[in-house]
């Protein structure tokens, strides 16, 4: 595992505040929501009054940006730094791990006082130290996957241990932000609530899709034969009730008596999942373009952010770390290297309306663009006015040749630059042993042989298919330090396949197996909710197994699990393993 290095940093601020005057900080982080999936942008399609009101009663931001997908926009936001510095270079498979030398901007708060806790999905790491709780969060609920298979009570994750959700997942994240804010309303807190909605699959309580069932778009993406109109209802559905838990939020600070002491800031990750109205931007979720990456952004501070300000300034996620932490007074703050970001807090109290002009890079992969004040360079060298074309329809490179060189050498010098970064973060294990338990799940592990994943996207998936006794499953991994772990499974079984062995096995030799004596082969959970049909997701229960101690010496191994006998046709389908260390 790489070293982790850790520079001081110093930010200097403007406002020095107390730690009695530190305001609260609810940030709100929607999954796949586009720039325009809110009525306030001028969708009337949906109604999103609460959502709304944070732009009235407070300021929106014309020209705010973040990547074309989850994992890289959450990194940026909790570190003020582009997320390849981070190693986060996708989100799943380990590439969406945030490394521990990072400083979040939990960590940050949390030094200074704050109590800190997330409700929803994490997708920045899923074992210690990549995990919320090690990374700055005292309390953390849902999960840490790029996505989750199923949204009515599914297990979830409570500060690292599995639990059964209650209800539908964003409400289940809202109730428990709800009592999070109750027992710490003495303050200060941040509460951080990364919903994982409108993001597939569509499953939707009826209450909100009673609505859109039958209903036909008024507005339609501006190429409309692509709109898959199944999806735009799901979607707006969805949107329908965030701004309903969203509503939940901010009539619990007025309850508490909160509403003045509390900033509540609310974007979203990436641009819209699918092909539906976003104010005729190009591109969709996945792209480097306007519509891939503008993101609403809504801040309400009573009595300190002017009612219904309108910032133009082009400001991106990377900038809202060094704009909490003014607000919140924290005059200095470590950090893994120079922030990327820069406060914009003037620009919301209008103490200031200097804002110098900077490039912002928004990349995923091997695309990025470039936005400047006016202009955009997009991923393919082509130039737009953004501030008269916000939809990218011509090409202006020929009438502003020196605009369009200097940004593609300023693209380049990017790209080179977190190439290097990512360059070394390019061969990382998964860690074991940093806390008592580490979990490996499916979606971390190698099939070799006939096993296949349950979905397309490896993401809460499981494995399946283990019909050959020359079939297994690996996991690279490192162990932080010599240890002893307790190892169970987490399989399911069907009756005429019981007698089956399962071993897991270390590179030295050192292994544990069991034999499975009780058939359990649930059915696949309910999916009469999800809306849009022809879904890859398929979640069912998986029940532990017993296997043993193992001894694993620090370093790193591969973690083989095979199944010598299999009496029946098949062995087993597993969704993960735990290692919980004895010593």
């Amino acid at each position: 595992m790489n070293d982790l290095r850790l520079s001081l940093f110093a930010l200097s601020l403007s406002v020095t505040l107390s730690a009695a005057e530190s305001p609260n900080i609810v940030v709100i982080l929607t999954d796949d929501q586009g720039w325009g999936d809110v009525g306030i942008h001028g969708n009337t399609n949906l109604s999103t009054p609460h959502l709304d009101s944070l732009a009235r009663d407070g300021a929106r931001f014309e020209n705010f940006y973040v990547c074309p997908v989850c994992a890289p926009t959450r990194a940026e936001f909790l570190t003020g730094r582009y997320h390849q510095r981070g190693g986060v270079n996708g989100v799943s498979t380990g590439d969406e791990r945030l490394e521990p030398g990072e400083v979040t901007i939990a960590e940050v708060l949390r030094d200074s006082g704050y109590a800190t806790g997330i409700f929803g999905k994490w997708h920045n790491g899923t074992q210690p130290p990549y995990d919320p709780n090690s990374q700055g969060f005292d309390e953390f609920y849902g999960f840490t996957s790029g996505h989750w298979g199923h949204y009515f009570s599914p297990p979830l994750e409570h500060n690292g241990e599995i639990v059964r959700g209650d209800g539908f997942v964003v409400d289940d994240f809202t109730t428990r932000a709800l009592q999070f804010i109750e027992e710490n309303r003495d303050g200060p807190f941040f509460c951080y609530l990364p919903y994982n909605t409108p993001h597939s699959p569509m499953f939707v309580p009826d209450r909100f899709f009673e609505k859109f069932a039958e209903w036909e778009p008024g507005m339609r993406n501006h190429d409309a034969g692509r709109e898959d109109v199944a999806m735009t209802r799901a979607a707006l559905a969805l949107c329908e009730n965030i701004d309903w838990n969203v509503g939940r939020i901010l009539d619990r600070l007025d309850e508490n008596g909160l509403r003045e002491d509390t900033i509540v800031l609310f974007f979203c990750d990436n641009g819209p999942n699918s092909w539906r109205w976003n104010g005729g931007m190009r591109g969709k979720k996945g792209s480097t373009d306007e519509g891939g990456v503008r993101s609403p952004l809504f801040v309400r501070w009573p009595g300190q952010i002017e009612p219904g300000r309108s910032i133009p300034q082009v400001t991106g996620a990377i900038d809202l770390l060094p704009t909490l932490a003014e607000f919140a007074g924290i005059a200095s703050f470590a950090s893994a290297g120079p922030l990327d970001g820069r406060s914009f807090a003037s620009l919301l109290t209008g103490t200031s309306a200097q804002w110098e002009p900077r490039l912002l890079f928004n990349g995923w992969r091997n695309r990025l663009s470039v936005r400047s004040d006016r202009f955009r360079l997009d991923d393919k060298g082509r130039l737009f006015d953004i501030a008269n074309d916000r939809g990218q329809t011509v090409d202006v490179s020929a009438r502003f040749p020196e605009i369009a060189a200097e940004l593609q050498a300023a693209a380049q010098a990017h790209r080179e630059e977190m190439n290097q970064s990512l360059a070394t973060f390019a061969d990382r294990p998964f860690a074991v042993g940093h806390e008592s338990l580490t979990r490996l799940p499916a979606r971390d592990g190698v099939a070799h042989g006939t096993i296949e994943r349950s979905s397309k996207a490896p993401n809460n998936s499981f494995f399946r298919n283990w019909t050959s006794e020359e079939d297994a499953i690996t996991w690279d991994v490192e162990v932080a330090d010599s240890a002893s772990f307790r190892v169970t499974a987490h399989i399911t079984c069907r009756e005429q396949d019981v007698g089956v062995t399962v071993r897991l096995e270390s590179e030295n030799g050192a292994f544990v197996e069991a034999v499975v004596t009780e058939p359990f082969d649930p059915p696949l959970y309910d999916k009469s909710k999800e809306r849009v049909a022809e879904s890859h997701y398929w979640v069912k229960d998986f029940q532990p197994v017993d296997m043993g101690e193992l001894r694993l010496e620090r370093g790193r191994h591969t973690l083989r699990l095979s199944a010598p006998r299999i009496p029946g046709a098949k062995a087993v389908d597993v969704h993960s393993l735990e290692l919980r260390r004895t010593e």
